[in-house]
C-alpha cells in the first residue's frame, strides 16, 4: 500500500466494515474517521429492535477498544464540510484540516422526503438514525396513530417500529402494491393481506399532495382522491446517495446521484474511493448492505495490492421479515428476462404465496418470490446462484415437506458456494474452519462471520457445520442447553431408565448448575410424560412455563382463556347451557375454536378455580389448550347422519380423545377423524389423521397446519380399531422418546433418519423390539389420568397460586374492557389513554 494517510468519512456499517478489513490485513496506516453522530457504527439492519427493548448498546458494532487498539483516530460529531482535492486535505466541521493519501467516501444515504407542502410540521420525520428513533419516540407519547408514507422495504421496517410503540399504523404508498421492487403484483396483494390482517392499514394507488393541520388528529394528509389524519407522520419513500460532497469537489456522479466508481471502487479521482450507497456502479445503486460489505472488502483488498480484488457486482436477493410476515425474493423475481416461463402456489388458506421464474428450458432458476413462508429460501437461492440443475418437476421445490418434494442437501453444493451473502463466506471457507477447529456456531462465527449480520444463512450453516464434523468423524453436540450435556432425548431415556421424579435430583446426578427456561420445562415435559404427576405438585410447579403454571393460557391483556375438552366436537345441549351460563355469570367473551371446542376468554387469575369448579361439577374437564400435549380430535360426523359416511367418525374421535387426553409431549398434537374420504375433518393436515374406509380405517401421521403447513403421510391402510389405536399408541410413544424439545411431529418426520419406510418398520413390524414397551408406556399414562383443573380445585395448597398479588385477593384493576359485537374485549391503548386521561405511552408499560 503505498499511501500512508487513510481518511474514511462516514462510520456506518459499510465504513465500519472497511476499518476492520483494513485492521485484517494489518497495513500500516495512520487512518482517521470522520463521524457526523454522537457514537460509532452499529445496525441500521436491525433499527426496528430499538423499539423493542434493544439499546443502543445491543445495536453496536464495534468492540469497546476497538479504535484505540488498533490507532485509529475517530472523530465523534464531527461531519466532513469540504474536500480540497488540490491539497488533498478533508475539512472538518469543527474546523480540523485533515490530510489524505486515500480518501474513502462512505457517506451512504439520505431519507427521501417528497416536496410536498407540510413536510417539516411537527411530528414529522425520516427513519435512519437512532437520534431519529429517539424523535420518534418522543412524537408517540402524543400520539394515538402514525402514517408510513411509503410501502416498500423501508416503509415497513418503519410501520413495525410505530406498531411497536403502540400507534395505530397506516403505511401510505404511491405505487398500486407493497415492495413493488422486490414482488410481483400478487406476491404484493398477499403480503397487503397479511400485513392488514395484522392490524396495520395499507393504503396504495396514494400520492400525497400536502399535509395541513387535522381536525380530531395533528396532521390530515391530502390526497387526489381523499384525506386520511394522524398525528405522527414517518417518511419512509426511498433513499438517495450523500453525495454532495463529492459533487462539490467536482468527482464525477451519475445523473440520477450517486459518486460513479469503477471495479476498484475509484472515483474519477485515483485518490479517492467510494463504498456503498452514495457509490453508482455500472449504472447502478446497490440499497442492501451485503453490497457495501463486498465493496468494502474489495477496497481493502485492493489497497493492500492486490490486483485481482474487484467489485463485481452483486446478487439483490434478499429474506425479510416484515411486521412478522415472511418475504423472500431472489434473481429476477418479476420475470424479466426474455423467454422466461412462471410456476406457483398462491394458498390463500395459509397466507403463502410462492413463485419460481424458469428459463425458457425449464431447468435453471432465474428467481423467486416466497411471501408468508421464507423456508424454502436457503435451497433456491442456492440454486439461482451456482446455475444448478433443477428436478424435473420444479413445482416440486416449493411443495410443503413431505409431497415428494426434494431436499437440497449441503453435500450436493460446490465449494465455491456462497452461504452467507452479507460476509462472502463459501461453502469451502465453513469447511474450512471446520477443519481448522471451528466446532461450534459461535466459534464459526466469530472465525467466518457468517450469520453475524442478518442471520438468514444460519440454518444452512448449521447444515454444514454438522456435516462437515459428521464427514470427520466428530459427534454433532446436540446438548439441551448448558446444564445438561445430553439432547432431549438423551435426557428422557435418563429419566426413564433411572426413575428419577425431580429436577433437582436430575440435575444434580446428571447435569450442572441451576437450570434454565430452556431445561426445566422440557424437563417437566419428560416428567410428565412419563410418570404424569399432577404438573402443580410442589417438585414440578416451579418447572412449568407461563400457561402450564396457570393451567390456561395467558392472553395479551394479563386475563387468561378457558377450554373445556369437548371430545370430538361433540356436545349435548345442557351442556352448551352450562357454557353459556359460566360465560354470562364470569362475563367471559366466547368463541367457538378451528377445533371444535368453545374458548373462554377474559378470566382473572383469581377467578380460575371458580370457573373450573362450575366446569367440572357438570361434567367437563380441561382441554389442555395450555400445555404441550393432545388438544383437540376433530371430527364429521360420520355415517350417523352423513349420507357419505362409512364409518362412526365421532365415536371413533372420541375413543381417541379419552384415550391420549392429557398426554404430554414434545410439543402440541392435533388429531382428526373423516368419516370418508371427502375430508371434512381435514384429518390429513394432523399430527394423527384418520379417515374411514369400507375396510376400516386409513391412517396418516405427522401433518400440520399453521405458517409452514404439511400434509401427513398415508401410514397404514384398511385397519380394524384394534390395530390402529396400537400403532397410534407406538407411534405417540416413539415419537416423545426420541424427538427434540418443541420438535413439531412433521418436523421430527423429516429428520428421521431412514423416512417413512423406518418409521413403519418401527411401528408396524416392531423392528427394534419396542412395541410393547411403548404400548405399556401409553397405558401407564392412560391409567394415571386425571384432570388437572379438577386436581387444582381440590388442593388447598396449589390453590394459594390463584390470586393476583401476593398481599392481596382483590381482583387486578388494570384489566379494563369495552363491549363490541354484545361481548367486552380488551381496551385498546388509545381508549385506556382516553378514559384516564393520560397520554397512550403511559398505558404501554
Amino acid at each position: 500500500m503505498k499511501s500512508t494517510r487513510v481518511v474514511v468519512i462516514g462510520n456506518g456499517m459499510v465504513g465500519q466494515r472497511f476499518l476492520e478489513e483494513l485492521v485484517a490485513r494489518e497495513l500500516s496506516a495512520d487512518i482517521t474517521v470522520f463521524c457526523e453522530e454522537p457514537r460509532a457504527a452499529y445496525d441500521r439492519v436491525q433499527l426496528s429492535s430499538y423499539f423493542s427493548g434493544a439499546s443502543a448498546d445491543d445495536l453496536s458494532l464495534v468492540a469497546p477498544d476497538f479504535f484505540s487498539a488498533h490507532g485509529i483516530r475517530l472523530m465523534l460529531n464531527e461531519s466532513a464540510l469540504r474536500i480540497d482535492r488540490e491539497r488533498q486535505l478533508v475539512i472538518g466541521s469543527n474546523g480540523s484540516e485533515v490530510p489524505y493519501d486515500t480518501l474513502v467516501l462512505a457517506t451512504g444515504s439520505f431519507p427521501f422526503v417528497p416536496p410536498i407542502e407540510g413536510n417539516d410540521r411537527e411530528a414529522c420525520h425520516v427513519y435512519r438514525t437512532l437520534d431519529d428513533l429517539d424523535a420518534i419516540a418522543a412524537s408517540a407519547k402524543t400520539s394515538r396513530s402514525g402514517v408510513v408514507i411509503g410501502g416498500g422495504l423501508l416503509g415497513l421496517e418503519a410501520a413495525k417500529a410505530l406498531k411497536d410503540l403502540g400507534l395505530e399504523t397506516h403505511v401510505v404508498e404511491f405505487a398500486p402494491q407493497l415492495m413493488a421492487v422486490q414482488l410481483d403484483v400478487q406476491g404484493g396483494v398477499v403480503l397487503r393481506d397479511k400485513i392488514e390482517a395484522l392490524g396495520v392499514s395499507v393504503h396504495t394507488g396514494k400520492a400525497t399532495q400536502r399535509i395541513e393541520a387535522g381536525d380530531a388528529q395533528r396532521h390530515r394528509l391530502v390526497f387526489a382522491d381523499g384525506e386520511l389524519e394522524t398525528d405522527l407522520v414517518l417518511f419512509s419513500a426511498g433513499i438517495r446517495p450523500r453525495d454532495q460532497l463529492a459533487r462539490e469537489a467536482g468527482l464525477l456522479v451519475g445523473e440520477r446521484g450517486g459518486v460513479i466508481i469503477n471495479d476498484q471502487c475509484a472515483t474519477s479521482d485515483p485518490a479517492i474511493y467510494a463504498i456503498g450507497e452514495v457509490a453508482l456502479w455500472s449504472g447502478r445503486i446497490y440499497g442492501l448492505v451485503a453490497p457495501g460489505y463486498d465493496m468494502a472488502r474489495q477496497l481493502a483488498a485492493h489497497l493492500a495490492g492486490d490486483e485481482a480484488a474487484a467489485f463485481c457486482g452483486a446478487d439483490m436477493s434478499t429474506k425479510l421479515k416484515l411486521l412478522g410476515v415472511e418475504v423472500g425474493s431472489i434473481g429476477d423475481a418479476h420475470g424479466r428476462t426474455a423467454g422466461a416461463r412462471t410456476c406457483q402456489i398462491d394458498d390463500s388458506v395459509a397466507g403463502t404465496y410462492k413463485k419460481l421464474v424458469l428459463n425458457a428450458e425449464g431447468n435453471r432458476l432465474l428467481g423467486a418470490v416466497l411471501v408468508g413462508d421464507t423456508s424454502d429460501y436457503g435451497a433456491l437461492l442456492q440454486y439461482h446462484l451456482n446455475d444448478m440443475a433443477l428436478p424435473s418437476s420444479p413445482l416440486s421445490l416449493i411443495l410443503p415437506a413431505g409431497d415428494g418434494k426434494p431436499a437440497l442437501g449441503v453435500d450436493a453444493l460446490p465449494d465455491s458456494a456462497q452461504i452467507c451473502s452479507c460476509n462472502n463466506v463459501s461453502k469451502g471457507a465453513l469447511c474450512s474452519a471446520v477443519s481448522q477447529g471451528c466446532s461450534t456456531m459461535a466459534a464459526l462465527k466469530s472465525e467466518t462471520r457468517a450469520t453475524a449480520t442478518c442471520g438468514g444463512c444460519t440454518a444452512l450453516v448449521k447444515q454444514v457445520l454438522d456435516a462437515e464434523l459428521k464427514r470427520q468423524g466428530v459427534a454433532v453436540n446436540n446438548h439441551l442447553c448448558e446444564h445438561f450435556a445430553y439432547s432431549r432425548q438423551e435426557l428422557y431415556h435418563v429419566v426413564r431408565i433411572h426413575n428419577i421424579r425431580q429436577f433437582d435430583v436430575l440435575i444434580r446426578d446428571h447435569g450442572c448448575g441451576h437450570g434454565c427456561d430452556i431445561c426445566k420445562p422440557a424437563a417437566a415435559s419428560i416428567f410428565a410424560s412419563c410418570w404424569n404427576d399432577f404438573v402443580l405438585d410442589k417438585p414440578h410447579v416451579g418447572l412449568q412455563d407461563t400457561n402450564d403454571n396457570f393451567l390456561a393460557n395467558l392472553q395479551k391483556d394479563g386475563s387468561y382463556s378457558v377450554v373445556p375438552r369437548i371430545p370430538g366436537g361433540e356436545i349435548t345441549p345442557e351442556k352448551l347451557i352450562v357454557i353459556g351460563e359460566v360465560a354470562k355469570k364470569y362475563d367471559l367473551y366466547t368463541k367457538i375454536t378451528g377445533g371444535q371446542r368453545i374458548d373462554l376468554f377474559g378470566a382473572r387469575v383469581e377467578q380460575l378455580p371458580l370457573i373450573w369448579r362450575d366446569l367440572v361439577d357438570e361434567g367437563f374437564e380441561s382441554g389442555h389448550a395450555y400445555g404441550k400435549s393432545l388438544r383437540t380430535v376433530k371430527s364429521c360426523v360420520g355415517s350417523t347422519w352423513c349420507r357419505y359416511g362409512v364409518q362412526d367418525s365421532v365415536a371413533m374421535a372420541i375413543l381417541l380423545e379419552e384415550r391420549y387426553r392429557g398426554l404430554r409431549s414434545p410439543h402440541k398434537l392435533k388429531m382428526a377423524v373423516s368419516g370418508c374420504t371427502r375430508e371434512c375433518a381435514e384429518a390429513q393436515s394432523k399430527d394423527v389423521g384418520v379417515i374411514a374406509t369400507e375396510k376400516g380405517w386409513n391412517l396418516y401421521l405427522c401433518g400440520n397446519g399453521g405458517m409452514r403447513p404439511r400434509h401427513a403421510e398415508l401410514f397404514a391402510s384398511d385397519l380394524d380399531d384394534a390395530t390402529l389405536l396400537r400403532y397410534i399408541d407406538r407411534f405417540l410413544m416413539f415419537y416423545i422418546q426420541t424427538a427434540d424439545r418443541l420438535q413439531r411431529t412433521s418436523v421430527w418426520r423429516d429428520n428421521l433418519e431412514g423416512g417413512l419406510s423406518y418409521l413403519q418398520d418401527v411401528v408396524i413390524h416392531d423392528s427394534l423390539g419396542l412395541g410393547a414397551e411403548l404400548e405399556a408406556q401409553m397405558q401407564a399414562v392412560i391409567d394415571t389420568y386425571a384432570c388437572e383443573w379438577k386436581r387444582t380445585i381440590e388442593d388447598p395448597a396449589a390453590l394459594k397460586r390463584f390470586r393476583p398479588f401476593v398481599n392481596d385477593y382483590g381482583p387486578d384493576e388494570s384489566m379494563v374492557y369495552v363491549r363490541e359485537r354484545g361481548q367486552k374485549r380488551p381496551m385498546r391503548s388509545d381508549e385506556k389513554a382516553q378514559a384516564l386521561k393520560i397520554p397512550v405511552m403511559e398505558t404501554l408499560s
